[in-house]
């Protein structure tokens, strides 16, 4: 959720008139910059006595990355978080790459996922994982541990973590103003009211997650999106040796009419959840369903937490100034986000970063549209095929019986822990795909006439 600015401005300041003890002075208003496509380097205003100003909305890992990747390089970032402690109903699947690509300590991943179950809404159990090579793995993370890591690495590279509540944003009427942010922050000395204060910045990016404050502000444009709910759920010792190694994922319009269900091992207990974008109001019922197909290896659990999140379905129609969730970039059929929003968060500030010659120049919203079109030619073909795959097997339980057994095909699995362990969609052999093609298509006439036979029953 970022929303790009080149502006002016005073300081950080209380919204009343009383002195704040968070006293940042700048430099007075610099002369109207220029407005430019690509080349800000260039053709924008060098910057007086002082870097490029920054504020991040929102302290997940999109939001982390980015400020730690502006912080050490030149650039002065603020990030703005309320709830240090919360954190998203979220799997908390990582690839394999994300570890090394973004220097993540082994010690915050709760387990190395190498088998999945996947179960139809027939309960024929499939195990997924044959094709690992031993030291290829899934990580299982838990959220609050991550973003913490996230946040606190960029605060030690120079970010400024304010533990504060994002209330509205002053959009500039003109190129020589600053956005200007209102937030009450808190920090254990007013209690719970917490202190409302303003912010006056160069460039929001905005982090806050789907349908928040950012997007509205910069009237980013509507999507669909998801309800996710998830149980974190405490399980006998004796159970959750069951999911040392191992996650499982249900498929059937029991527990979701478009997505799936989950249960992901963590540090000491498992997650519990799923999803829908055409239900919400059933999402209760649809987590019930979850829990009882999951009853024997969970038994005797324990809730210790409940939490619920949207998620997005698809970019936003105006995403130049907004990064993770916040532009839509969660993918279909498998839901991930975690990987594509940290990315999402660092592309965008390396176009910051470049644009801006280490913070030393004002920018403009077209250094953005050069993340948006790397993002794209990146990323593009991975959200294709799996937005095809959900709109072709999630349509129905026969349709879902024709995946599990697609996917018990070793090349496929193979192709696909390819594809999410790397991020980009694996080439294929084409007899395979050929082969596959034939599979696929008779899996689906198949599971086509079931439905039908059904449909008889029915009447």
């Amino acid at each position: 959720m970022a929303s790009i600015a080149l502006k002016s401005f005073t300081r950080l300041r209380h919204s009343t008139p009383e002195p704040s003890h968070f006293h940042f002075p700048i430099p007075l208003p610099l002369a109207r910059h220029q407005c430019f496509k690509v080349t800000a380097s260039k053709s924008s205003p060098k910057l007086t006595n002082r870097n490029l100003w920054v504020a991040i909305i929102g302290g997940n890992p999109e939001g982390g990355c980015a400020a730690e990747t502006m912080a050490k390089n030149g650039i002065e970032t603020f990030l703005i978080e309320q709830k240090m402690e919360n954190c998203k109903p979220c799997g908390g699947a990582i690839p394999l790459c994300m570890v090394g690509e973004f220097d993540l300590p082994l010690d915050i991943i709760d387990r190395k996922m190498t088998k999945m179950k996947m179960i139809s809404p027939s309960n024929e159990a499939l195990d997924i994982g044959q094709t690992l090579k031993p030291h290829k793995y899934i990580g299982m993370v838990r959220r609050d541990v991550l973003d913490a890591y996230l946040r606190e690495r960029a605060k030690k590279n120079g970010a400024r973590v304010i533990n504060g509540l994002f209330l509205k944003m002053d959009l500039p009427k003109n190129q020589e103003q600053p956005y200007i942010l209102h937030f009450t922050e808190y920090d254990g000395k007013k209690g719970g009211l917490g202190e409302k204060k303003t912010l006056e910045v160069d460039a929001v990016i905005g982090a806050d997650g789907a349908n928040y404050k950012v997007t509205k502000s910069i009237n980013a444009g509507d999507y669909e999106y998801a309800i996710a709910f998830q149980e974190r759920v405490r399980i006998p010792d004796e159970k959750i040796v069951y999911y040392e190694n191992l996650a499982e994922m249900y498929v059937g319009d029991d527990v979701s009419p478009d997505f799936y269900g989950w249960v992901f091992p963590k540090c000491d207990h498992v997650a519990v959840g799923t999803g829908t974008v055409t239900h919400k109001g059933d999402i209760k019922k649809f987590q019930l369903a979850t829990r009882n197909r999951a009853k024997d290896k969970i038994l005797g659990d324990k809730i210790i937490r409940v939490e619920a999140h949207p998620i997005p379905e698809h970019p936003r129609p105006r995403r130049v100034a907004l990064v993770g969730d916040a532009a839509g970039y969660v993918t279909k059929c498998s839901g991930e986000g975690i990987y594509f929003a940290t990315k999402s968060g660092r592309m965008c500030v390396e176009a910051i970063v470049q644009g801006s010659e280490n913070g030393t120049r004002m920018i403009d919203e077209g250094d953005l549209r050069n993340y948006l079109d790397k993002w794209d030619k990146t990323y593009w073909p991975t959200y294709k095929v799996l937005d095809v795959l959900q709109k072709v097997f999630y349509r129905s339980n026969p349709a879902r019986e024709a995946f599990v057994e697609m996917c018990a095909d070793e090349y496929v699995q193979k192709m696909t822990f390819d594809s999410y362990l790397y991020k980009k969609v694996a080439p294929g052999n084409p007899l395979q795909d050929l082969k596959l093609a034939v599979n696929t298509i008779g899996s689906l006439v198949r599971a086509n006439a079931l439905r039908n036979e059904m449909e008889k029953l029915r009447v």
